[in-house]
């Protein structure tokens, strides 16, 4: 097998087929290289607290009044050569995070999420967009267990009364809207190899994407919307090269000629 589609190998050693080795996984994921997407910038977006202590005592403000908060995050897939990227929001050089936020008490999920990413991408001076933002798979979650700092990707088997939960879903690139990034903020491609095992740098919430990624396969299309490389685990999408037809007609060929000592089948 290989990245690279059967129609575009060049090799004059190409590799052997398999049999598919893709079942029971979700659909395949194209991504296209960044700049297939039309970005902007807009007025900053000052931060809702300006402490971790004010975030937490929000956070216990909605909980007494409503109950557990649901919080939303994007993951934006792009690729540069042939390798998947993850969009992320850099805020202050230093602190990275999937867009995304809380959503109201009174909202419905699906809903509630595009109404963030609107106000977080939406231009300025703009009416909402009637295009709404295609949300994908949900791809983990994670649970504030109290008021506190941490999250987890289970839940506590002591707590029964989680304050916060956090869902990360695939939102597929590039969309059918113009991204605005408020000028405070960077609107950065991290490659999966930077983002795999590096929770030091990252936190342990994106340095886990790649594992979470992992169940799908990828088609990598250019700027023309080819499909220039594919993980290479099912069929490809595209027939056999020309030359492996031919030579199956000439092995078919000389295996009908034996009779008359011709030596097809051995050019096969």
């Amino acid at each position: 097998m290989s990245t690279i589609p059967l129609n575009l190998l060049k090799s004059s050693n190409p590799p052997i087929i398999p049999l598919p080795f893709d079942a029971n996984q979700p659909p395949t994921i194209r991504l296209y290289p960044f700049s297939r997407n039309e970005i902007s910038t807009k007025a900053q977006q000052p931060e809702e607290d300006a402490s971790v202590e004010e975030r937490l005592l929000r956070l216990k403000n909605h909980y007494e009044q409503h109950g557990m908060r649901r919080f939303c995050e994007g993951v934006m897939l792009c690729h540069e050569h042939n390798h998947p990227h993850v969009m992320l929001l850099q805020i202050a050089n230093s602190f990275h995070k999937l867009p995304g936020g809380w959503l109201r008490h009174d909202e419905p999920e699906i809903e509630g999420f595009q109404r963030v990413l609107d106000e977080l991408f939406e231009p300025e001076g703009t009416q909402t967009s009637t295009k709404k933002w295609e949300i994908g798979d949900t791809l983990g979650q994670w649970w504030r267990p109290n008021f506190e700092t941490s999250l987890y990707p289970y839940l506590p088997v002591h707590v029964t009364r989680p304050k916060e939960c956090k869902k990360m879903y695939i939102i597929p690139l590039p969309q059918q809207k113009v991204i605005a990034v408020p000028k405070n903020l960077k609107f950065l491609a991290i490659p999966f190899y930077e983002l795999y095992e590096n929770a030091q740098a990252y936190g342990p919430q994106l340095a886990a994407l790649p594992h979470y990624l992992a169940r799908y396969n990828f088609e990598y299309v250019d700027e023309h919307g080819n499909v220039v490389a594919m993980t290479p685990a099912g069929m490809p999408s595209s027939s056999p090269p020309e030359r492996n037809n031919q030579d199956q007609n000439m092995a078919d060929a000389g295996q009908g000629q034996d009779d008359q000592g011709t030596n097809g089948a051995n050019q096969a």
